[in-house]
């Protein structure tokens, strides 16, 4: 399985945590069944160009000039960021995670066999993919359902200046003005890699020429998924993948995330309530459970009311599965664990159904309720196949974290930060402003902020 990482710029923002999550839970319930699953996951550190036109800007390189640091340096962050947070959203590893520049080498190495194939041109120390040439042979928008004919006919016409032969062209190589920071000598000159062709190098490279699953989300199924399709064909003749599959996107309040107007939360703003579109923090167990309970290919509407309504019935479950273990048994089941279990496993391999599961995952708490204040029977035998597959459905496949998991470092966090918070304003009540200023200072320093206001001091993680 094959899914496109970050293109590490900026902190990762809550729509690609929506989609690295729905991968998660498909590589858990994959190796739950039994399954060996070698599951690669990008990391874009070579920022491909905002649009494919010929007078783009790499965002990386964009974001290292704004800040006047190397683009390294910019990778790093953020890099460091994205696995902060995906660990807290309880993600594991995936088992290979490939960057694009480790592999600069053989993406030039492709496209020497696209040229060689005679699908791409070279123009100015740029390559291009003949899009037109291409579709001749194969179907260019066989995955997005469109007509190369249609796309033609709704394009503008290529500008003077433009080194395109048609407007579908993309870019696999491009030439390095003298200004571009990152870059690499290719058989045409120095320059960097275009957006696509990266994927297509490390997926095959790590998975072989056809392999099982490639996933994203829905905004990449074109014009990146596309492409990626065109140029592997385009060097071996054959489509890459077996299987697609694309998550959909993530609203808030009933609108598209939008810096620009105001609406859009990141990770570290829900878990220490640091925003206004929200009425507290919430644990990122509590966000994961919300994410889950919509399929995957669904939009979903984030909001305060649908997160507080989520931590509520992810404590209802967490309390479930904690009195298990005190349940007493009976001579009989009143419960068909068994039937249950099975709709379990009916939903998960009905393509991934997480909120059918969580259905059937409530419907166990409303017996395990019904157990415990003795309305109800179940046998030490069936007890144990109920606990067993709770924990397995919440724990391995959902990658629900328990409760003492999503609230330990938080609370511990919390302490040390009041401690901190209550020593500074020991020492400003005793005028000893430099040990206050260096608790401030060295707090910033560690990404958290100290906002002192007439309600008392708070803190916030940046």
């Amino acid at each position: 399985m094959y899914v496109c990482g970050p293109t590490v710029y900026s902190n990762v923002h809550l729509g690609n945590c929506r989609t690295f999550m729905s991968f998660d839970m498909m590589f858990r319930y994959f190796r739950h069944l039994g399954y060996k699953v070698r599951y690669v996951r990008n990391i874009t550190d070579v920022g491909h160009l905002e649009n494919d036109s010929d007078d783009g800007e790499d965002k990386i390189a964009k974001k290292a000039k704004l800040e006047q640091i190397e683009p390294m340096e910019v990778v790093q962050r953020y890099t460091v960021d994205f696995h902060n947070i995906i660990k807290q959203f309880n993600l594991l590893p995936p088992s290979i995670e490939p960057t694009a520049t480790g592999h600069i080498v053989e993406q030039i190495e492709i496209i020497k066999e696209i040229i060689e194939n005679g699908y791409a041109y070279v123009v100015n120390g740029s390559v291009y993919f003949d899009v037109v040439t291409f579709n001749e042979k194969f179907d260019y928008g066989k995955l997005s359902g469109r007509k190369l004919e249609d796309m033609m006919a709704n394009t503008r016409q290529l500008t003077a200046q433009s080194e395109k032969r048609n407007p579908q062209d993309f870019a696999l190589w491009k030439k390095a003005e003298e200004q571009h920071i990152m870059r690499w000598p290719s058989p045409w000159g120095d320059g960097f890699p275009g957006w696509h062709i990266e994927c297509t190098v490390m997926s095959t490279k790590y998975l072989g020429r056809t392999f099982d699953i490639h996933g994203g989300g829905m905004d990449l199924k074109f014009p990146h998924h596309e492409c990626e399709i065109a140029q592997a064909e385009a060097s071996y003749g054959k489509a890459p993948v077996n299987y697609w599959i694309h998550t959909n996107m993530l609203t808030l309040n009933g609108k598209k995330m939008s810096k620009s107007i105001g609406n859009n939360v990141f990770p570290h703003e829900i878990f220490s309530g640091d925003t206004e579109l929200l009425s507290k923090a919430y644990a990122p167990a509590v966000v994961r459970f919300f994410m889950m309970q919509a399929h995957y290919s669904s939009i979903l509407d984030l909001s305060d009311d649908a997160l507080q309504a989520s931590e509520k019935g992810y404590h209802r479950l967490m309390d479930a599965i904690s009195i298990l273990e005190k349940l007493e048994t009976g001579s009989k089941s009143d419960f068909d664990v068994q039937t249950w279990r099975q709709k379990c496993y009916d939903a998960m391999s009905d393509d991934f159904n997480t909120p059918i599961l969580i259905a059937h995952l409530f419907d166990a708490v409303k017996h395990i309720n019904q157990i415990k204040e003795g309305n109800e029977m179940i046998t030490e035998v069936d007890l144990n196949l109920l606990s067993d597959t709770i924990k397995a459905f919440v724990y391995d496949v959902l990658g629900i974290a328990p409760a003492s998991e999503a609230q330990g470092d938080s609370n511990n966090l919390d302490g040390v930060l009041n401690l901190l918070i209550d020593l500074r304003n020991e020492a400003r009540a005793n005028k000893d402003f430099q040990t206050s200023d260096k608790i401030r200072d060295e707090l910033v320093s560690l990404g958290i902020q100290l906002k002192d206001g007439k309600d008392g001091t708070t803190f916030s993680l940046n």
